[in-house]
């Protein structure tokens, strides 16, 4: 796939991070959200992104940052309505992200009826791994991803426990908003989420292929 731009820096170009909540059955349960039967979709600003070397920023209004592990998809050929058939012919690789959640806002925000880009789309709130050319997962519906804190496991899922699969979420996102080169679809999280504070030390990874570490701070 020949590209007009380097994918493996798509962080600093790509437009948009579309995300996908409510993925994992164990994870809307453990939320106590009923399980979807179709996709719950938000947005991340791209600046949202940080990578490795950077702090994850607690945002100044929130007292419960949680972390979420997810296989985020990066696309390589733009494209509307794309047909779950050829879906994955617009895929370019992949990247380990963490959706962090102010996780206090977000469930004001849903006891008022409300949006959640306060509680979503801070700075900070998507680090992502180096890029993951597409041939380097053979299967990306059977994907195992973890996270620790501190050392202490807290997540471990895989990819196999998606309620919709990456062809279909490729196809039903891009009915609705249409996908272009750089863009990145975070898949959803398994269960384990839980909070996070100043001075933790988080490392994720995709089994057998990448790993990623962040710091949390507090701003000054």
């Amino acid at each position: 796939m020949t590209s007009s731009r380097n994918l493996n820096r798509f962080w600093e170009w790509g437009r948009k991070i579309i995300c996908v909540g409510r993925n994992y059955p164990d994870h809307a349960k453990e939320l106590k959200n009923a399980v979807p039967t179709e996709p719950v979709l938000f947005l991340k600003p791209s600046s949202a992104y940080v990578t490795e070397g950077s702090s994850i920023m607690v945002p100044f209004y929130s007292h419960n940052l949680h972390h979420e592990v997810e296989l985020g998809v990066v696309i390589g050929k733009g494209g509307t309505a794309i047909p779950q058939n050829a879906a994955m012919d617009h895929v370019a690789g992949y990247a380990l992200c963490l959706d962090m959640t102010a996780r206090d806002v977000q469930d004001e925000c849903k006891t008022k009826g409300l949006p959640w880009t306060l509680a979503k789309a801070f700075n900070t709130s998507c680090p992502v791994s180096e890029f993951i050319p597409k041939e380097k997962i053979a299967d990306p519906g059977n994907v195992k991803i973890w996270l620790k804190v501190n050392g202490q496991l807290r997540q471990e899922g895989n990819t196999s426990q998606m309620i919709f699969s990456i062809p279909f979420l490729i196809s039903y996102i891009s009915e609705i908003i249409t996908l272009e080169e750089g863009d990145l679809i975070l898949t959803g999280t398994p269960k384990g989420v839980s909070s996070v504070q100043e001075h933790d030390e988080l490392l994720a990874g995709i089994e057998g292929i990448v790993s990623m570490k962040f710091r949390v701070d507090r701003p000054q």
